[in-house]
């Protein structure tokens, strides 16, 4: 549930699951708390040691360029 708002009770949720590739240790992490920080990201889980990333959120509250920026801010290639 989004802490922001409590939204994602209800459903309207989308699930995005793809691989990023350049994951560290320090990068993943950096990435899983500014995705968490966005409205309507409920939940974010990444597999640093094959790059397999599941968001999941609701696209009324953020758009999937936002949410794709955050990976090219922090040098990581994420194909959708």
């Amino acid at each position: 549930m989004c802490q922001e708002c409590g939204c994602g009770q209800t459903g309207g949720n989308t699930r995005l699951q793809f691989i990023t590739s350049g994951y560290t240790d320090d990068n993943a992490k950096t990435v899983e708390k500014s995705l968490l920080g966005m409205p309507g990201v409920m939940y974010v889980h990444i597999h640093t040691h094959d790059g397999e990333t599941t968001i999941d959120y609701n696209p009324k509250k953020t758009k999937l360029t936002e949410i794709m920026d955050v990976f090219t801010q922090n040098g990581l290639d994420a194909a959708l």
